[in-house]
């Protein structure tokens, strides 16, 4: 049985839409990621899980139990927010057991929870200080121990890196992965904007967009076998080249002319029948080679962005079109203005049309 199940959940604002038809099964000891843009509805998802929003329509299940129109407190959830939310003039101890004082439990529970959250997240130091003492990191472990206490069933965890400066996220990021490995058996929804976040600590990610679910799979599978369009270039930074063209060639291996003049070929099949369809050939950056002999892709580097570790190359497109980008190895300091040819392996070269993939067509 599943842990928590979602079966066509929609969520309403008077005439407004903002989720519907959420179907989602996730297994007890997964890390679920909530990842899409702004306004996708990835929080209010997560709020309507906890009981925090109602659910305008369809059904959530836990352990098999509708959960509808269950109170908060009593669905066996706890939520880490964005916010640290600690109470100031409490201890870390204190602050870890308020709620299992508020639930009257003993104090030998209380502090036997207190102290096993505490040597998960590597508090046991800094039991006795109060938050102003802590660094950003360590408030957030304090926030997540405090959800720890509880023994819930399912934890959920709403953007809780996004206070953070690029360093410490990083370094919580990790904590976060570690404190999975060492509660295998406990279930986590994870709400983020980053997909870094996503891909690292996922099992499972669940894109959303357009008020529904885009795809969900494992980091990996949404990287290398996207759906759709929107997933192709949500998953990856940079985000994956379309350059629209028509199938000029069918088979195990098929031929497509770039609007652009060049030729392409993926290693996804296509049938007689979709000889002349019109299509975007999806590239990632990072798939793009230099070749002398290609007829893929030919241009004048426009623009260079040197990170060091890589280097990223902008070929001035059609107008009104984005720009190519391709990612290079290393440092390339000397390629702006010159004529570059680029080739991709066909097995890493992707087709769409009407903006779904043709992978699933077969």
């Amino acid at each position: 049985m599943s842990e928590l199940k979602l079966t066509d959940v929609a969520k309403t604002y008077g005439s407004v839409d903002v989720l519907k038809h959420i179907n989602l099964d996730i297994e007890t000891g997964e890390l679920i990621v909530f990842v899409g843009p702004s306004g996708c509805g990835k929080s209010t998802l997560l709020r309507m899980i906890a009981g925090l929003e109602k659910i305008s329509g369809g059904m959530l299940e836990i352990e098999g139990q509708v959960m509808n129109d269950v109170p908060p407190a009593q669905r066996g959830i706890a939520m880490v927010f964005q916010s640290y939310a600690l109470y100031p003039h409490m201890t870390v101890r204190e602050n870890m057991a308020f709620a299992l004082k508020i639930a009257k439990m003993s104090n030998a529970e209380i502090n036997s929870a207190v102290e096993r959250a505490a040597q998960i997240l590597q508090l046991e130091p800094f039991l006795d200080r109060l938050p102003k003492a802590l660094s950003g990191g360590q408030r957030q472990r304090v926030a997540i121990g405090r959800a720890i206490v509880r023994d819930p069933k399912v934890y959920l965890f709403d953007e809780p890196l996004s206070n953070l400066d690029a360093a410490l996220r990083v370094a919580t990021r990790i904590e976060i992965a570690r404190l999975k490995e060492a509660m295998p058996e406990s279930t986590m929804i994870y709400v983020t904007h980053d997909q870094v976040e996503a891909m690292t600590l996922a099992s499972r990610i669940v894109v959303l967009a357009n008020k529904g679910i885009a795809q969900v799979g494992t980091p990996l599978e949404l990287y290398e076998t996207p759906d759709n369009e929107f997933v192709a270039q949500f998953i990856g930074s940079p985000a994956m080249n379309l350059l629209p063209g028509v199938i000029s060639e069918t088979g195990d291996m098929t031929s497509i002319t770039l609007d652009s003049g060049g030729v392409a070929v993926s290693s996804i099949a296509t049938k007689s029948d979709q000889m002349g369809l019109r299509v975007n050939v999806g590239v990632r950056p990072e798939d793009f080679f230099p070749d002398d002999k290609s007829t893929f892709l030919e241009g004048n580097v426009d623009f260079i962005e040197a990170l060091g570790e890589v280097t990223l190359l902008y070929f001035a497109s059609r107008p009104g079109a984005e720009d190519i980008v391709a990612k290079f190895p290393g440092i390339e300091k000397n390629l702006r203005g010159q004529n570059v040819k680029l080739n991709a392996d066909p097995a890493k070269v992707h087709l769409f049309h009407d903006g779904l993939s043709l992978r699933n067509s077969r």
